[in-house]
C-alpha cells in the first residue's frame, strides 16, 4: 500500500508538480505552504512521509520538523527538499529530525527511488 505524503513548500509550482508526480505513483497527497500549516496538516492528515522545504514564511522547515518530531506518535519519515545546500544546512536538517536531505533542483527519479526505499 502506498503511503500518505505531506508536501510542504511555499512555491506553488513545486507543490503542483510534486503533487502531480506523486499522485501518478499512487501516493495520497496533502499540502501546506509553511511550517505552521505543516504542523496543522500533520495533526489532521497523519502522513507517513513529509517532503519539507526549509525557507518558508511564518515558520521555517527546521522549526516545523523539530515540532512535528515531538508530537509524532507513529513512524514518520522527514525528507528535506530545499535549495539550502551547504554542509551546515544539511547538518541543521538532520539535527531537526530529518532522515534525508535532497537539494533543489532535484531529479524526479532520485526522489521516486528514495520514496520507494522508504515505502
Amino acid at each position: 500500500m502506498k503511503k500518505k505524503i505531506l508536501i510542504v513548500d511555499d512555491e506553488e509550482n513545486i507543490v503542483i508538480s510534486l503533487s502531480f508526480l506523486l499522485k501518478q505513483e499512487g501516493y495520497t497527497i496533502q499540502t501546506a505552504q509553511n511550517g505552521k500549516a505543516a504542523i496543522e496538516q500533520f495533526e489532521q492528515f497523519q502522513p507517513d512521509i513529509i517532503l519539507l522545504d526549509v525557507m518558508m514564511p511564518v515558520m521555517d522547515g527546521f522549526e516545523a520538523a523539530q515540532h512535528i518530531r515531538k508530537i509524532a506518535t507513529k513512524e514518520l519519515h522527514i525528507v528535506f527538499l530545499t535549495a539550502k545546500g551547504t554542509v551546515q544546512d544539511k547538518l541543521d536538517g538532520y539535527k531537526s529530525g530529518a532522515e534525508y536531505y535532497i537539494v533543489k533542483p532535484f531529479d524526479n527519479e532520485e526522489l521516486l527511488t528514495l520514496l520507494k526505499e522508504i515505502n
